[in-house]
Formats: C-alpha cells, sequence, structure tokens
C-alpha cells in the first residue's frame, strides 16, 4: 500500500501532460538517433557484404558504356545464385600485373578514417585502385579469336558487337579456349583496353579465375544523367555452348 500512496503521490505532484526534462527529452532524442544510425549501418554493411556494391569507372576502357567518374551497382549474387552470361559487364580484382600501380588518394588523418568507414559499410563507392571492370566475352570451354581487323568470333560464330566504340590495326590478336573456372574479358573500348587480350603474358594468362569476381554491374547510378541499366546484350545468342555459369 505505500509503494501505492507514494506512486500516485508522485504522479499527483507532476500534472498530467507536464513536459518531462528537457535534459530526458534530449537523451532519448539521441538514443534514437543513433539507434537509427547503427541499424543503418548495420544493414548497409550486409548489402555489401552479401549483395550489392558500389564501384566508380576509373578508367576509358569501357567507353561509351562507361565514363570516367560514373558509380555502377554491382551485383554479388552473379556469378552464384543467378546466371553469369557472356556480354555481362563484372568487375574483378586484377589478376596479377594487369593494373599500374597508382598513388594512393590524399587525405587528412580524419579523412583517411572517415572514408575507409563509410567504403567499408557501402556508403562510399569503393576504390578502384585494385579491380577491373571488362565484358565477358568468353566462358569457360568457349574457344574466342580476335582477328587482326577486330572481329571477334567465340566457337566459330562472329560476334556483332555495337557497344563497341573503337578498334585498331595494332589490338593484339587472340586465339584462346577458355580454361574451366576462367572468364577471358575484353574492354569495350577496344583500342584503348588492357583486357585479358593484352595480358596472356601475365599470371592466369590473361584469363581471369571466377574467385576474383566481385558481380556483374547492372546500373549506373551517378551522375543522374547517365542512369541506365546495364542489360545482357542478345548479340551472344547464337553462340554454341553453355549459354550461362553460376
Amino acid at each position: 500500500m505505500t509503494a501505492d500512496r507514494d506512486a500516485v503521490q508522485d504522479s499527483a505532484q507532476r500534472p498530467p501532460g507536464a513536459p518531462r526534462s528537457a535534459v530526458g527529452g534530449v537523451l532519448a532524442a539521441v538514443k534514437e538517433v543513433v539507434l537509427v544510425v547503427v541499424v543503418a549501418l548495420v544493414v548497409s554493411l550486409v548489402v555489401k557484404t552479401f549483395l550489392l556494391q558500389a564501384f566508380f569507372i576509373p578508367s576509358i576502357s569501357m567507353e561509351t558504356t562507361l565514363d570516367v567518374g560514373d558509380r555502377v551497382i554491382v551485383s554479388k549474387l552473379t556469378p552464384g545464385p543467378f546466371d553469369l552470361h557472356r556480354g555481362d559487364v563484372v568487375v574483378f580484382a586484377d589478376p596479377g600485373g594487369w593494373l599500374d600501380e597508382t598513388a594512393p588518394t590524399e587525405r587528412g588523418p580524419v579523412g583517411t578514417v572517415v572514408a575507409k568507414a563509410l567504403t567499408f559499410v557501402g556508403l562510399l563507392p569503393e576504390d578502384s585502385d585494385d579491380h577491373l571492370i571488362k565484358r565477358v566475352v568468353g566462358l569457360p570451354g568457349d574457344h574466342v579469336v580476335c582477328a587482326p581487323d577486330g572481329t571477334v568470333t567465340v566457337n566459330g560464330t562472329a560476334i556483332d558487337e555495337p557497344y563497341v566504340s573503337s578498334t585498331s590495326q595494332g589490338e593484339p590478336m587472340c586465339d584462346v579456349t577458355v580454361p574451366s573456372g576462367n572468364l577471358w574479358v575484353m574492354g569495350d573500348n577496344r583500342a584503348r583496353s588492357a583486357d585479358s587480350r593484352y595480358n596472356q603474358d601475365k599470371p592466369h594468362d590473361g584469363f581471369v579465375p571466377l574467385d576474383l569476381v566481385v558481380g556483374r554491374a547492372y546500373a549506373i547510378v551517378w551522375p543522374v544523367s547517365h542512369w541506365a541499366w546495364l542489360s545482357t546484350p542478345s548479340d551472344f545468342d547464337q553462340v554454341s555452348g553453355e549459354a550461362g555459369i553460376s
């Protein structure tokens, strides 16, 4: 009874509808904001780790499909639950010696920490210093031939590639069969793309091991004027062999 009486008395001392203390209100608001931020960061980290990741385009090798500075969204479910097809645009880690060493972006100590944290949770696009983005031309088992005139055949079928923006007579030729567990990739700006053709003397002989593939690029999301889906072209539909791999 004493406890009930005290509760009634305390309630009576503060009239119904009276505001709580200013300090208590601020603390409650801060706790709510912190909770929302933590949940958002956790969700973003989970999405980046298992589903989607943003990358920016640092070079002209995929022009005019992708311009320097474009941001793309990459699905980590391809290959995997979803099949990877010829013609898909993929992001992959450097198989070894494809990229020249680049100086890291200069930031102050605080800026570096903040940038790394935001990139880690997926709120900033991944630095592309050790990643490349190219188009899949050959799947495991495919026979790919690059002729001196720029014509590409896959399993004996010549490919019409309207997305290719440039070719030149000085491009290296190729006549390869893609090993199991690997891809043959080429840039859309063929005359300015250091792709599989140019790296046949490097580790993996110019092929890209599937375990280095981050995922398939699905869309350009920045800048707004470049918004576009990166759909799989139909140019490889007539090629014999497996249509896709998971």
